[in-house]
């Protein structure tokens, strides 16, 4: 299809189909929108205006840029339960909003030239950067590239920036508390071997909840963990099997450490709940597979993306450079992977 039928079906000039794509005066708001509904039901993608011309708003191209590391953003992040249910809501969200959602992914240390040549390429609306593990100096080159940029799934306090981010400190609070309220006094941590701001928020909400109750977490009960690796560990089986007492909880900062750590220790005869408790973090759809199913803390990634393209969205409606931090919350799911302690005959 050419500019010519999309002319020939809305009843108008080339010339006006022209002024409407490029979002320029000369024709009605009416006619404009009769234009460009035309072409989306057929179909038709204009070739946007080159980078620094106005980029219409109907049908516009909304980029997401997932940034690789061999640690938390693999090769195959796409494939990784909350990164492809994150995914599959951002998509929805975009279509909804009658926009096109662009998937890019960049390796880390590639992410400034490589968004530089995809956005010379194809100019974008806006951009969904996927942040969990960026630094704030990566943060503000991608501003540098583009005006429309929200950073999902991290948030630094100090950079003025679009943040949309799970609320880690109150999920890691609500974790602890969670076991507390259970009867869990002798708590095991297991930590991702891998440090970014989400998991360190969780650590400080999970210390704050033991806090409250004049309880801490022993180190020799602190493990480290490969957060994307789900299979049984052998160096944190060798930790439990030396402990003089096992903890009767344990919480990990990701659901993947936590179905690892239920096969570590099923492996080595330890019953979960029964001798330990075990509770995760993220809600991916392995918690509810894995036998027993995991207790957790929900990360509703519905609201992370409609919250993040209602951003982009309203900066291409409304042209505000404002910037804001959001921060959506965390509830508990329980399964059977935690219960209560059962107190000994002589307490």
């Amino acid at each position: 299809m050419k500019i010519d039928d999309i002319a020939r079906l809305a009843g108008v000039s080339k010339a006006a189909v022209s002024l409407a794509f490029n979002n320029k005066p000369g024709v009605s708001e009416q006619t404009r929108e009769h234009i460009l509904n035309i072409a989306q039901t057929y179909g038709y993608k204009p070739r946007t205006s080159k980078p620094g011309r106005e980029i219409q708003k109907s049908n516009a191209i909304i980029r997401f840029v997932a940034c690789k590391n061999t640690d938390i953003v693999t090769e195959h992040y796409d494939t990784l339960p909350f990164f492809n249910e994150l995914i599959h809501h951002i998509t929805e969200q975009v279509k909804q909003h009658g926009n096109t959602l662009i998937i890019s992914s960049i390796d880390v240390q590639e992410l400034q030239h490589e968004l530089e040549v995809l956005e010379k390429e194809q100019p974008s609306a806006g951009i969904l950067l996927l942040g969990t593990n960026l630094t704030p100096p990566m943060i503000k080159h991608i501003q540098s590239i583009h005006a429309n940029v929200v950073i999902l799934d991290t948030c630094f306090e100090h950079v003025d920036a679009n943040f949309v981010s799970i609320n880690n400190s109150l999920g890691g609070y609500q974790a602890g508390k969670h076991l507390v309220n259970l009867g869990h006094r002798t708590i095991g941590y297991v930590k991702s071997s891998t440090r970014i701001p989400n998991f360190i928020k969780r650590e400080e909400g999970f210390r704050a909840a033991l806090a409250e109750h004049d309880l801490t977490v022993d180190d020799s009960l602190t493990f480290d963990l490969h957060p994307m690796r789900v299979m049984p560990q052998e160096r944190f089986q060798q930790a439990i099997r030396q402990l003089q007492e096992v903890p009767t909880a344990i919480f990990c900062e990701n659901d993947y450490m936590a179905i690892s750590a239920i096969k570590s220790l099923q492996t080595i005869g330890i019953r979960v709940p029964e001798d330990i408790s075990v509770m995760g973090f993220d809600n991916i759809f392995e918690a509810k597979v894995i036998s027993p199913e995991l207790t957790t803390v929900h990360v509703k990634k519905d609201i992370l993306a409609k919250t993040a393209v209602k951003l982009i969205i309203d900066h291409l409606d409304n042209r505000e450079n404002s910037s804001a931090h959001i921060y959506v919350n965390t509830e508990v799911v329980e399964r059977r992977s935690c219960i209560p302690v059962v107190s000994s005959p002589e307490e």
